[in-house]
């Protein structure tokens, strides 16, 4: 099976799944896709929120949905999900890691039951943000392209002088 966080987790924009697949990738040292125990610790020390051994293995337990003791990018972005959705205890290391990590889930996440039917129409909108995204990223890279293009003329121009 695919995983697809934009299909899944339709509650972050593209901007935010991208910044919390960056600081997935800054804290997975060992390159396999995974944030293990050691990883953990030194990202959360990273974070400033240093934890003990047995705190680390509860914040994996926490999101661990397939019980082999570390984190993949999907149950990474689980614990985003309950931040947003105030489902992590105030005390507990993965509400200091959502809090501390610099993506800002409240802004777009789900706040719990009350805000769950606005979520639901929010979600209709969905795929017209993400195309408005892609579009905007599109121009983005179209306005670098010529700035890039101008930039080559102009130094093909000030070259045709120096050569002559």
């Amino acid at each position: 099976r695919v995983f697809s966080p934009a299909g899944e987790f339709r509650e972050f924009s593209r901007r935010q799944l991208r910044d919390m697949e960056r600081l997935f990738r800054q804290y997975d040292a060992g390159k396999d896709g995974f944030i293990d125990l050691m990883e953990l610790k030194l990202m959360m020390e990273k974070l400033g929120a240093p934890q003990t051994h047995l705190g680390l293995k509860n914040m994996i337990k926490e999101v661990d949905e397939d019980l082999d003791s570390k984190l993949s990018f999907r149950e990474f972005l689980l614990i985003f999900r309950k931040a947003a959705a105030g489902e992590l205890q105030e005390d507990s290391g993965l509400h200091a890691l959502a809090r501390l990590s610099e993506i800002d889930v409240s802004t777009e996440g789900v706040k719990g039951a009350k805000n769950f039917f606005e979520a639901k129409a929010q979600a209709i909108n969905e795929a017209s943000r993400f195309e408005e995204e892609i579009k905007a990223e599109q121009e983005e890279k179209k306005k670098q392209a010529e700035e890039l293009k101008q930039r080559k003329a102009a130094f093909k121009e000030l070259q045709s002088t120096f050569t002559q």
